[in-house]
């Protein structure tokens, strides 16, 4: 039994070794009285903490003894109290003597001890940082393990939202994906693999149906595999995750081994998922000792021992690299690209970061989650590339038997929310469907500038069509972005890839444009000298427009004043939208335009005749 003495920390500051402690993860018995002098003891129970553990427990008391030690006396809690109806000054005395026992405390736990791993640290919070740090310079952890053990649901668990697909079939997240996530003050970015089997014939009975659609087209499995190294081979610390209620399977010892034999420097975390039952937990974790890690209880779905799997997970990180103040961190341009099933997104981000990032396959419908990925320019830089998932019709995909299509859908339909510049790729081979109108009618009611990709230039019939003919079918056929930019491009050859990349940047910056209000009202007035508003009909009053104004970017806004809204017509705006496009670009991007009136002859009444009336009424009285 360990012993320690109790003295003037354990009579004065029970409180604090109790908080201390009494930890969630290790039962122990703490035995003391602040008033009485029979505990004098600290009594854990020998078989229930290990050696280490006392170690880490005498430091910790070690260090809190020290800071109470140079507090001074400290005095019992009734001398701190004061009497009901006493004066100002006993109470400000007395708030001046707490005062000054706090401050020490506080001044001493700021000081931070390099050399002693169990110094308690300031926790500095992520809302107050004054530099956020970039991805490429945080530690990163990727989530290993075979297929349908609970990977994404443990990746959305830590990064605390839903940001990867959750399904219960195996083969569901086949490309990886990145988050930054944190834990206290540590702060790293996550990965999120596929599951590292290749056969499906070695999943039980149940699942193999639905496996050998998922992972067993030809080519997909080895994809899936390729992902899932690369994200290890980057990652500095791993999570291998396996399943409790299987148990130890060939495939889980299969993962470690590789790891050990390609990665043997790299920490691994083993936690065994779906332990929702604390009472089992314990026992289902015992088989997997024979692996030789520590195994550590976990469930994705409850959050029942994240908390210690992540304390020893920051364990493992490296710290941040270097970062100096005077850098500067901007945010990169988000590209979102998107279209129907098998048009050819994927090999087009492929072709743009010039690896293969997005697996591609034959087979209609490989991507499933919205797949960030930063790219740096050879000038320097940096856009995020979005690849998601093809969009069909909303009954078929309400019909379709795949259960993770409308998760992705969703997924997809997120990604333009959040992007800047939406590339919309079409089959030519194909031409413009219905869904291909509908898609560029949602990226023009959010608010993206779009770019439209005509991909499989290859397979167009070139006796038939040429660019510039295919350009204005497209332009037509897309009435609602008939502004914005068409490259044809052959993505699985790389052709037209650079044509793309510049028109991607041309309209990212021509959606966050600003434009003065001294050009803009001299195209106002060139625009109304050619054409003035039209005179409303069954009536004398005709429309003035006054000055307009850019009121924000992304997309570009616009106000204009005028004298009554009512009296600009749907054809007039049109007209001046044309006028501010010919004469000052906005190519690429929507406008949004803004039409106000003043507010008396927005209601249709006039004011200042009944506000006259009402002073002559009461000029009168005051003559009488």
């Amino acid at each position: 039994m360990l012993l320690y003495p109790k003295g003037r920390i354990a009579r004065n500051h029970s409180r604090a070794i109790s908080t201390l402690t009494c930890h969630e993860s290790i039962k122990c018995r703490f035995i003391t009285k602040a008033a009485s002098s029979d505990a004098d003891f600290v009594d854990f129970a020998p078989e229930e903490v290990s050696s280490s553990d006392a170690l880490r427990y005498e430091r910790i008391a070690a260090a809190l003894v020290a800071r109470v030690e140079a507090m001074g006396d400290v005095p019992d809690d009734k001398q701190l109290l004061v009497e009901y109806g006493a004066y100002a000054e006993a109470v400000a005395a007395a708030q001046a003597q707490l005062k000054g026992l706090i401050t020490p405390l506080k001044a001493q736990s700021h000081v931070k001890s390099s050399s002693d791993p169990f110094t308690l640290s300031e926790s500095s919070p992520r809302s107050k940082r004054k530099l956020k740090i970039p991805d490429a310079y945080l530690p990163k952890v990727a989530i290993v393990g075979r297929p349908n053990v609970g990977k994404s649901a443990m990746f959305n668990r830590i990064a605390g939202s839903s940001i990867a697909v959750v399904y219960d079939e195996p083969g569901v997240t086949r490309d990886r994906l990145y988050t930054r996530a944190f834990w206290g003050d540590k702060e790293f970015v996550m990965i999120d693999t596929g599951g590292l089997m290749s056969d499906a014939a070695r999943l039980s009975p149940e699942l193999q149906q639905a496996a050998m659609r998922d992972i067993s087209a030809e080519g997909l499995p080895s994809a899936i595999e390729r992902q899932a190294a690369a994200g290890v081979a980057e990652a500095d610390s791993l999570i291998l995750l396996v399943d409790g209620q299987q148990g130890l399977q060939a495939g889980d010892r299969e993962i470690l081994m590789w790891l050990r034999q390609n990665h043997p420097m790299k920490k691994v975390v083993l936690a065994v998922n779906k332990c929702e039952n604390a009472n089992k937990a314990d026992l289902m974790a015992s088989e997997f000792w024979e692996l030789g890690v520590e195994p550590m209880p976990v469930s994705a779905i409850s959050g029942t021992g994240t908390g210690e799997m992540l304390d020893a997970l920051i364990k493992t990180l490296p710290p941040p690299a270097s970062l100096e103040e005077s850098e500067t961190v901007q945010l990169p341009l988000s590209i979102a690209i998107v279209g129907r099933p098998n048009v050819g997104k994927s090999s087009l981000l492929n072709a743009i970061c010039g690896e293969e990032r997005s697996i591609v396959c034959d087979m209609s419908g490989t991507t499933r989650d919205a797949v960030d990925t930063e790219v740096t320019l050879p000038s320097g830089q940096k856009i995020n590339l979005i690849d998601t998932a093809g969009i069909r019709k909303r009954n078929k995909v309400a019909d379709s038997k795949d259960g993770p299509e409308s998760i992705s859908v969703d997924r997809a339909l997120r990604a333009m929310k959040r992007a800047n510049v939406v590339v919309m790729v079409i089959d030519g081979s194909e031409g413009i469907t219905q869904q291909d109108f509908r898609l560029s009618e949602l990226a023009a009611s959010e608010g993206n500038a779009v770019v439209v990709v005509v991909n499989k230039w290859d397979q167009v019939d070139q006796k038939k069509w040429t660019e510039e003919s295919y350009k204005e079918e497209v332009g037509a056929q897309l009435r609602h972005v008939e502004w914005a930019s068409v490259v044809c491009t052959t993505a699985s050859e790389g052709e037209g890839v650079e044509k793309v990349l510049k028109a991607i940047l041309k309209a990212g910056q021509e959606h966050e444009r600003r434009v003065s209000t001294a050009t803009l009202n001299l195209v106002l007035k060139e625009a109304t000298s050619w054409k003035a508003p039209p005179t409303q009909r069954h009536s004398q009053r005709k429309g003035k427009i006054y000055y307009a104004t850019q009121a924000a970017t992304r997309p570009p806004s616009f106000v204009f004043f005028v004298n009554d809204a009512k009296l600009i017509s749907d054809d007039y705006k049109r007209y001046m939208e044309r006028q501010l496009r010919d004469n000052i670009g906005f190519n690429g991007t929507p406008l949004r335009m803004t039409w106000r009136g003043k507010p008396e002859r927005e209601k249709g009444t006039v004011r200042v005749r009944d506000t006259a009336k009402k002073e002559a009424a009461s000029s009168q009285k005051v003559k009488k």
